[in-house]
């Protein structure tokens, strides 16, 4: 199974430590190792974003920064896992790091499945079937 993995702050948070970019280093590494992540990333701040919509119709490109960010995605990690719990697992791993190395940093990390289509497939089915009931 594959999952992305979300994490997401506050856009003023600043930059984070360098020890905990050094304890994510290792903990990447260890998974590089494994075979289990698939790649992963920092993001740049929505002021260098842009954001295309489509809304009633019409189509809009904008810019950033985006004033209503409260919370943005700041990183992200993709993972070939066994299950969403070693997923879970994993996620509260990476933010120990962050509570340990970055006191008083306030964020989440978002769990979900990637879908393939032989997961789409079967997700439709069981959307389907609760539907039915």
């Amino acid at each position: 199974m594959k999952f992305m993995m979300l994490v997401k702050h506050a856009e003023n948070s600043g930059p984070p430590p360098k020890e905990l970019m050094d304890a994510i280093a290792i903990l990447s590494e260890e998974a590089v190792k494994d075979h289990t992540m698939l790649g992963s990333g920092g993001l740049a701040p929505t002021a260098q974003s842009t954001r295309v919509r489509v809304s009633k119709g019409q189509l809009t490109v904008t810019d950033g920064p985006f004033t209503e960010a409260k919370e943005v995605v700041g990183g992200y990690a993709q993972f070939e896992l066994q299950s969403k719990e070693e997923a879970i697992k994993g996620a509260v791993r990476f933010m120990e790091l962050h509570r340990k190395h970055w006191p008083g940093w306030e964020g989440e990390t978002e769990i979900r499945q990637i879908f393939g289509p032989e997961d789409f497939e079967q997700f439709c089915k069981q959307q389907l079937q609760t539907a039915t009931k």
